[in-house]
């Protein structure tokens, strides 16, 4: 069942999305080569502290996942564990995804981003991934199938030649993390559920260079490219009304 949100529910979303865009700029602001990724697990719950002290992170025993980030490098696509033992280097690819609850309702957003230098494919691969995130917020609107999202994507980042991952995907998103509907990264245009005033989710690519196959380590939660190849992941929760559609964790 999906669950369409109220304008006030929307507002409520919105302050939570907020929160989750103030905390990735900081860590944007603050990543750097030669820290580990538990470091970034506490700036990020260090601001988290200071801008909203009764904000709850949403993922942190959230199907008993141990922290409150999600932190993956270079060929992890999403899920990656913060360590005191996982160094980042310069020239990695670090993907953030963070999210709160605050006032009962859940934010979700992730970013990546290139730490020091890196090669012109590096940043083309994490140009793209970015843009079919907002291509496929482009097609967020009432009146449309959900699979428009989806088809958007895949289009827009196959155009360029990566492939996206199939085995996970966007979601609808509330007073629940994950909500109905699921919101693929891949599709036919025309189909899926209808788009109407209310839902809400969040639209995330996951954009690999090689083939679109992940498997998941042994830890149980770090998923990365079968091939080995790099990935990038962008992601926004979104709300869309009669009056537009809006991205909720921007700032």
């Amino acid at each position: 069942m999906i669950f369409y949100k109220s304008d006030d529910e929307i507002q409520m979303m919105r302050k939570s999305g907020r929160i989750v865009a103030d905390v990735l700029s900081h860590i944007k602001k603050h990543i750097k080569a030669g820290m580990s990724t538990l470091e970034v697990e506490n700036i990020a719950l260090d601001r988290l502290k200071t801008i909203a002290p009764d904000a709850i992170p949403s993922f942190k025993g959230y199907m008993g996942y141990p922290a409150s980030i999600c932190i993956s490098i270079n060929s992890e696509v999403v899920h990656g564990i913060p360590s005191k033992n996982k160094i980042i280097l310069d020239g990695d690819i670090v993907s953030i995804d963070f999210g709160v609850i605050s006032n009962g309702y859940h934010g979700d957003s992730a970013f990546s981003i290139l730490v020091g230098k890196g090669s012109e494919d590096t940043r083309r691969l994490l140009r793209v991934a970015e843009e079919s995130l907002y291509e496929g917020i482009k097609y967020a609107k009432v009146g449309g199938r959900l699979h428009d999202i989806s088809y958007a994507i895949q289009d827009h980042a196959e155009s360029h030649g990566y492939s996206v991952v199939r085995d996970f995907v966007g979601h609808g998103i509330g007073k629940n993390m994950h909500e109905s509907p699921q919101v693929p990264n891949f599709g036919d245009k025309g189909t899926g559920p209808k788009i109407l005033s209310g839902m809400t989710i969040a639209i995330e690519p996951m954009v690999n260079v090689g083939g679109p196959d992940v498997f998941v380590l042994n830890d149980g939660w770090t998923a990365v490219t079968s091939d080995g190849s790099l990935s990038a992941h962008f992601e926004h929760t979104i709300a869309i009304t009669d009056k537009g559609t809006y991205i909720l964790t921007e700032l």
